[in-house]
């Protein structure tokens, strides 16, 4: 029975030891991406040479699937596929159709890139049931979007991707960008323009250090503060409430009614307290936290074909869970591997 058809799912609801519930899973579904991002996967590191996971070491769908109704069963609602680059992963539409059937999941999201996103693509995803689109773009001029991806692709071929969306019938489609102090800082504001009254919203990402190969450093941080001043000297812009509690980006309207942005303050403004999210590796580990040293691995119990043991593995790593690097980094003395974006979705 579907979260659709009128079914009373009643999840048997968990918390974590700072209270906080389980809402959200991002499900990774491949290590592999066509882009080369330097905060993400840089060439340094994942170059030609570079072994990403062969085939049999991916979950399958069906193991996927008997994740997320674990996870379903405990509260979640929103899942948000990932990779890597998501639409790299044959046949993804069967993956959001079985989804879309699980008791108690009520919103089906995608991140990606946008570049293999064909209008044909497009309106399969739709009808497979894919809600929402979260499509990365780092600039709107392509000398610096392409100094980001490193691999030439052209912005238009992200916008092409965007309006393939929207032909398709996709009404929430969120462009997410990450701002990096000498790289991209200076695209705050044309990105803005672009993006103001098309109807798709414009968010703003904090550069974070998440994973070991991205050389991080306070000082290459734009604050939401910042961003958010850069953009009133053009555009006057307003705070407004959030959709609901644990939302990860503070929301702002233009006062001209051209539509809303929002800022996602990890660095300067951590929102830990909050966070519903876990995060399933495409290889099937748990992360508790996106700045996780390690994951609890899942992979030997769904190859046992368990589910109740399943269940139990999933409640012990919530209910014990008190991640909040965000809020504690400033007085983290020890660094500490970090495991990479590309590996768990952002």
């Amino acid at each position: 029975m579907s979260a659709t058809d009128g079914s009373t799912h009643e999840p048997h609801k968990i918390v974590d030891k700072l209270h906080r519930p389980l809402r959200d899973l991002r499900v990774s579904v491949t290590d592999r991406c066509n882009f080369r991002c330097v905060y993400c996967m840089p060439k340094a590191v994942f170059d030609k040479d570079y072994k990403f996971l062969p085939r049999s070491e991916l979950l399958s769908f069906e193991e996927i699937i008997r994740v997320v109704k674990a996870a379903a069963e405990f509260g979640v609602s929103k899942i948000r596929l990932t990779g890597g680059e998501p639409l790299l992963r044959h046949d993804i539409e069967k993956l959001i159709r079985w989804i879309g059937e699980v008791d108690g999941i009520s919103d089906i999201s995608l991140t990606t890139n946008a570049t293999l996103l064909t209008e044909k693509r497009a309106y399969a995803l739709r009808e497979a049931g894919l809600q929402r689109l979260n499509v990365s773009l780092d600039a709107i001029d392509d000398e610096t979007f392409s100094a980001v991806n490193d691999v030439d692709a052209s912005v238009q071929s992200v916008l092409d991707g965007i309006e393939n969306a929207r032909v398709a019938g996709f009404e929430s489609i969120k462009v997410n960008m990450v701002v990096k102090k000498g790289l991209n800082d200076h695209s705050i504001v044309p990105m803005a323009k672009h993006f103001h009254g098309t109807g798709q919203i414009l968010r703003f990402i904090e550069f974070m250090d998440v994973g070991n190969s991205n050389a991080w450093d306070m000082s290459h941080v734009i604050s939401s503060k910042q961003i958010a001043e850069l953009i009133q000297t053009e555009m006057p812009i307003e705070p407004i409430e959030a959709n609901y509690k644990g939302e990860v980006a503070k929301r702002w309207r233009y006062k001209d009614g051209g539509g809303e942005i929002g800022i996602i303050t990890s660095v300067s403004e951590p929102f830990c307290g909050d966070c519903s999210r876990a995060r399933l590796s495409a290889t099937g580990s748990i992360y508790t936290c996106l700045f996780a040293s390690s994951g609890h691995d899942l992979r030997e119990t769904l190859r046992q074909e368990n589910d109740q043991a399943l269940h139990e593995k999933l409640k012990r790593i919530w209910t014990t869970r008190e991640d909040r690097y965000s809020e504690t980094r400033t007085h983290v003395a020890v660094l500490r591997p970090k495991v990479e974006m590309s590996f768990i979705g952002g």
